[in-house]
């Protein structure tokens, strides 16, 4: 069997190549997804807008805390 050196330091120099590629890609990648993510998704909204739901505070009305409850008042608003 015959073992071509330079047919081994070509293909050894793409595979390198092609790792470290794809590496700066994926690094790429989690700069974008961080850049692009917004820093605090639940955070309690600024200005004259309202939170719609929060599952631990209660409802506005104290005598209805079940859920059909609240989506009979849901419909009923129409919001």
């Amino acid at each position: 069997m015959i073992f071509s050196y330079r047919k081994l330091l070509v293909r050894l120099r793409f595979i390198l190549l092609f790792m470290t590629l794809t590496v700066v890609l994926y690094q790429v990648m989690v700069v974008l997804t961080s850049w692009i993510e917004p820093v605090n998704r639940y955070r309690a909204p600024a200005g004259n807008s309202v939170k719609v739901f929060g599952q631990h505070e209660h409802a506005s009305f104290p005598e209805s805390d079940k859920m059909s409850d609240r989506l009979r008042l849901f419909y009923w608003y129409g919001e």
